[in-house]
Formats: structure tokens, C-alpha cells, sequence
């Protein structure tokens, strides 16, 4: 087995990637402070065609070199938008028939692997501050609330990482 170089992966150009049909996933990112976490989520959203990235409170916007570093570039592809209120964007993605999906710890929260989307239905994922989480005002507004089963010791994930594991399981879940 030999491993491909770069050229050889078919990777799509960022003109193409901005006409391609995206999965319908919005990622909204709740005063998450890190600003290797925020290009992290900016690369995983691009590796999955994600439809757009909001930025909301104390979140940090591009450019800056230090999502950057992380992003290698995906700030250039994946469509995004800094709004102040994670709580009114909720409220107007919801105005917009988008279900939305709190991903925290929460009493009666729907374990991931339980969830199954809708078809032809879209989705915003509201990921929360490293150290307090998706804001419980947030969590009420919110359609569901959506849970990674952890079976270690360790309270919760690293928020990219989080991310990285929602999207994937939503992504396989609606492209069946």
C-alpha cells in the first residue's frame, strides 16, 4: 500500500466547492474562544461540503492567522458569518424551517447514535464554549438536544473534536 500524494486525492477546487450542492448542515459556534477550535471546525466543514459556519458572541472571525493555521484555507471555501446573538440566530434559523440541534449534555437528551435526521430536512448544530457549554437559553430553544455517548471518565470532548464527530455521524446518517 503506498500512501497518495496531495495531487493524487481529486480534491476539488475552492470555485468548485462554492457551486457544489452541500450537505444541508449549518454549524453555529457558541462563543467558542479557541482559535485553533474555530479553523478546526472551518477544515472539517469543508471536508464535508457543509452548507455555512456561523460565528457567534466572543468567537473570533477570519482572517486571523491563527485560525488560519489550523483552517489551512478553508475560511476561503466554507461560507460563514459572524452574528453577536447565538439565541436570535437560533431563533431565525428556526423561522427558516431549520431544525435545530443543541449538542450538549442535558437531562433527556437524545443519545447521537438514536438520532436519525429527517430527509430533505436542514440542520443547524449549535457547539458550545470549551468550559460552560451551549448557553441554556440556547438549549431551550433548541428542537433537540443531542448527547455523544461517553462511556471514560472525562467529562466531555475537546469542541473540534466534538464537531468533527457530529458532522461525520449526521453526514453518513443523511447521505444513506
Amino acid at each position: 500500500m503506498r500512501k497518495l500524494k496531495n495531487n493524487e486525492l481529486g480534491r476539488i477546487s475552492v470555485d468548485e466547492f462554492k457551486t457544489t450542492q452541500k450537505t444541508p448542515l449549518i454549524v453555529v459556534l457558541d462563543n467558542v474562544r479557541s482559535l485553533n477550535n474555530i479553523g478546526s471546525v472551518f477544515r472539517t466543514s469543508d471536508a464535508f461540503l457543509i452548507e455555512k459556519i456561523y460565528l457567534c458572541g466572543i468567537c473570533a472571525t477570519p482572517p486571523n492567522k491563527d485560525i488560519h493555521k489550523t483552517a489551512l484555507g478553508a475560511t476561503e471555501s466554507v461560507e460563514w458569518d459572524y452574528v453577536e446573538d447565538t439565541l436570535e440566530l437560533v431563533e431565525k434559523l428556526k423561522s427558516e424551517n431549520v431544525k435545530v440541534l443543541a449538542i450538549e449534555q442535558a437531562l433527556n437528551s437524545t443519545k447521537l447514535d438514536k438520532f436519525y435526521p429527517e430527509k430533505n430536512q436542514k440542520y443547524a448544530i449549535v457547539m458550545g464554549n470549551e468550559v460552560k457549554g451551549v448557553q441554556q437559553q440556547v438549549v431551550n430553544a433548541a428542537d433537540f438536544c443531542i448527547e455523544i455517548p461517553q462511556l471514560g471518565t472525562k467529562h466531555s470532548l475537546n469542541i473540534s473534536v466534538t464537531t468533527g464527530v457530529v458532522i461525520w455521524d449526521l453526514f453518513t446518517k443523511m447521505t444513506k
